[in-house]
């Protein structure tokens, strides 16, 4: 058997490999890989994600190394290769040790592009603090740790990766100043007009653009003061994170003497030139003169290179790829491929409306779509970049390529859609693969965990879900899954509900018993928790090990090891006593940061866990639930008693709202707010319920609300004459949300699943009568409420508040 080595785990290496696999590479192969970085393989697409706290890091791992042993795959991670002896056949890796090889593969992927900046990088002690590259999981977690104690941050680069690094560091509410030298944003993929209106709605964010702008030195020596750009003006940052491209990292190839021009040269069958046994794929490579930046591509070569090294066809070829690519830029949907400025010649259709942050473009060549830019509006992308690849016939109305004016409809196109047409760029899923997979499954969930299609920025779900019911004949089925409370337990929440109350089932144990066949599920037992604490109140059997950790000491649990502390504040009222025994908790157990939250509370962030209980004595306050999926916060204005604007008093109610339902168990976590006029500044319209004051006494309560990684203004439930009204209806809302909701959905999602119309006639015109059981079942959840600061003085078992071991960032790559 033939040992194939792959130098490069990351989303080209690893494709590869699978690729392989599929062709029966293990009964031909014995594989090893190497891999830089310490980890299994993830998608660098979603590393935005995880700095803005959209996404978990583990839902971005494509690989787990479990996966490597399980397809007997010898993964080295954390290991560099330094040579290839071309000659010998042989790696020689960091380690000093060596591996010989029939076949290899060169993945290294890419590197990022340091513009000459003063200041920036020291040869022997590396980048000078504060100032990050944003390519990896470990820059990742890097700028979330520092962002955390920072204010202001400089991002260089205003393409892609800059974009989306300057909307991830507002997260950790960072100012951040964007500086690109070139003329408009992203003017790799947008032309002027484009680049215009993208400035115009990532300003609307909030961030600073700078244009024509060249960054020349990074100010300070201890840490990083400001920015200097040519010119000599200085912007003033305590972080500096250098997004300004990418370059094919080529150095292995060098040092190992392959033909390297701006990438590593290789012919149709992704061979480096005179080496008939080593290939090269993805962003390292230089391919008839060419490199390419975005997954699509790395996909078309490694199917050709899987094919060509397992024999399955030696003549596959890779001729290149047409580049055209739709996603999503700091929440702006944007697609663009080909070429954006037209030759002398060429037609141009522009459509621009700025007010709505919409631009559309296409050029057009010989009757032939050459180029299209979509920003803001991209419901065209489909059928133009089908145009765009296959050379489809345009309309002679070439309007009708920007609008649908009798256009092909959703399924026509999914219908047309070639079998080879890449679904989704992220995971490099095409048509066909879906078609096949939709044998095996004929659900919709089914297929995106066969396929991995939609599970990248999932900006392409909706056309696998038309082309999986399109191949599945319009009957496409309901995966009955996605209809289970928690995975563990077969039956959907009404039914489970039943189950549990008819066979008197008071503990996640017993549940799993009586309803799961006695197999328990990790990621059940949170949910069953909440389920059981809410129906049983006080006669819940507590099993310690079915809770999280934030949930058994009753604190969010932060990346280091410690705890955030936030006491209640009503109302984001607060009195100087309060203040005084919060500073001194500071100064006693010397707390590293205390923080303002958006939810109107003080944070006390770095408490350690044996420090806990004391804590908690010492400040003498109510909990205020900010690790719980609970009832956490109301917000209020100042309402009528001060501002000339007031049309109710907001805080009182919020304080009473606060007051009755605080802590109160939910499927999801609850923010309110309560403002005293339509002006919103406690930002009631984007809160899971929100009431705002208007005129005539009246109260608007707005429910469904979201303004986190989610934005979605609530739905007006009802209006009503009097605060007791709103309390009523609040405690109907809430109490309805916490029987009917899934575990773990929002209100946002919880709202217009069931739709405004039928939530306003189930509870505020009790058109089914169940409005009296929601009161009274609601009153029993209130009167059973305690503090759980003060029940947990003392440890429920032994080890609750024993000293935990720091959480640490896994080993660095060693710099070598």
């Amino acid at each position: 058997m033939q040992r194939l080595v792959v130098i490069g785990n990351g989303m080209a290496g690893a494709r590869v490999v699978e690729e392989i696999l599929e062709r029966g590479g293990r009964d031909r192969f014995t594989i090893t890989m190497y891999g830089a970085e310490p980890y299994g393989n993830y998608n660098r697409i979603m590393l935005s994600n995880v700095l803005s706290g959209a996404e978990d890091e583990d839902g971005i791992f494509l690989n787990s190394l479990p996966w490597y042993e399980a397809n007997g795959i010898d993964l080295r991670a954390g290991v560099r290769v330094e040579r290839i002896d071309r000659f010998a056949k042989v790696v020689l890796d960091d380690n000093g040790d060596e591996l010989r090889y029939d076949k290899l593969i060169i993945a290294t992927g890419s590197r990022p592009f340091i513009p000459p900046i003063d200041n920036m990088h020291h040869p022997k002690r590396g980048y000078h603090q504060g100032v990050f590259t944003f390519r990896t999981i470990d820059d990742t977690r890097g700028m979330i740790r520092y962002a955390r104690d920072h204010e202001r941050a400089v991002v260089i680069g205003g393409g892609l990766l800059g974009l989306e690094a300057a909307r991830g560091l507002q997260a950790h509410g960072v100012a951040v100043t964007l500086v690109h030298a070139a003329g408009h944003l992203m003017n790799a993929q947008l032309d002027a007009q484009g680049g215009a209106i993208l400035r115009a709605g990532v300003e609307r964010l909030g961030i600073t653009v700078e244009l024509t702008a060249r960054t020349e030195a990074v100010e300070g020596k201890e840490k990083v003061q400001g920015v200097r750009l040519a010119g000599g003006r200085v912007i003033p940052c305590d972080m500096v994170v250098v997004a300004a491209g990418i370059r094919p990292d080529t150095t292995l190839a060098e040092v190992s003497g392959l033909t390297v021009e701006r990438g590593i040269v290789v012919d149709d069958q992704l061979r480096c030139l005179d080496e008939p046994d080593i290939y090269a794929v993805g962003e390292c490579v230089q391919h008839r003169g060419e490199t390419y930046g975005l997954v699509a591509p790395l996909w078309e070569q490694a199917r050709v290179l899987a094919d060509h090294v397992t024999g399955r066809d030696v003549h596959a070829a890779y001729h290149g790829s047409r580049t055209a690519t739709k996603l999503k830029v700091a929440g702006v949907d944007v697609a663009a491929m080909g070429i954006s400025t037209p030759a002398p010649g060429d037609e141009f259709v522009v459509f621009a409306e700025p007010g709505r942050g919409v631009y559309k473009s296409v050029i057009i060549r010989d009757d032939r779509l050459v180029g299209a830019t979509l920003l803001g509006d991209v419901s065209k992308v489909g059928f133009l970049m089908q145009a765009y690849e296959r050379g489809l016939p345009l309309p002679e109305e070439r309007v009708r390529l920007l609008f649908d004016l009798g256009g092909p409809t959703a399924s026509e196109s999914a219908a047309e859609l070639a079998g080879d047409a890449q679904v989704c760029n992220c995971n490099g899923v095409t048509k066909n693969a879906i078609t096949e997979a939709v044998q095996a499954t004929k659900t919709l969930s089914g297929v995106m965990e066969r396929t991995r299609a939609g599970k990248g920025c999932g900006s392409c779900k909706s056309l696998v879900a038309q082309i999986v019911d399109w191949a599945a004949g319009g009957a496409a089925e309901q995966d009955p899954s996605a209809d289970w409370y928690v995975p563990g337990v077969p039956m959907r929440k009404p039914d489970l509900v039943a189950a549990i109350r008819a066979q008197n089932l008071r503990s996640v144990s017993a549940v799993f018993d009586a309803l799961a066949g006695g197999e328990e599920d990790a990621k059940s037992k949170m949910g069953l928790v909440s389920l059981l604490r809410m129906l049983w109140g006080d006669d819940y059997v507590d099993e310690r090990d079915a809770r999280f950790i934030n949930d058994r000491v009753h604190a969010n649990i932060q990346r280091d090891g410690t705890f955030s502390v936030v006491p209640q504040m009503k109302g984001g009222v607060t009195t100087p006593d309060q203040l005084r025994r919060i500073a001194d908790v500071a100064d006693k157990y010397a707390v590293p940061l205390v923080k303002l939250t958006g939810g109107q509370r003080i944070d006390l962030l770095g408490i350690r866990k044996e420090d806990l209980p004391k804590v908690w004595a010492d400040l003498d306050m109510p909990s205020g639930y900010a690790y719980g999926k609970s009832m956490r916060t109301v917000k209020t204005c100042v309402g009528s008693d001060y501002c000339r604007f007031g049309l109710g008093d907001s805080t009182a109610l919020g304080i009473a709202i606060e007051s009755r339902f605080q802590g109160l168990e939910s499927p999801g976590k609850m923010k309110l707010a309560v403002t005293g006029c339509p002006r919103n500044c406690a930002e009631a319209y984007v809160k899971d319920l929100g009431v705002v004051a208007i005129d005539g006494g009246r109260w608007e309560i707005y429910v469904g609300g979201a303004a986190g990684a989610h934005i979605r203004k609530g739905d007006l439930l009802a209006t009503v004459g009097t605060p007791a009204e709103v309390m009523r209806l609040t405690g109907r809302f809430l109490q309805y949300y916490r029987e009917n909701a899934n575990w773990l959905e929002r209100t946002y999602a919880f709202v217009p699943r069931l739709g405004i119309d039928r939530l306003r006639a189930l509870i505020v015109e009790d058109s089914e009568g169940i409005g009296a059981g929601l009161d009274e079942r609601m009153e029993a959840a209130v009167a059973a409420y305690r503090d759980p600061w003060k029940d947990d003085l003392d440890p429920a078992v032994p080890g609750q508040f024993r000293t935990s071991l720091p959480l640490v960032a896994l080993p660095q790559v060693p710099v070598r």
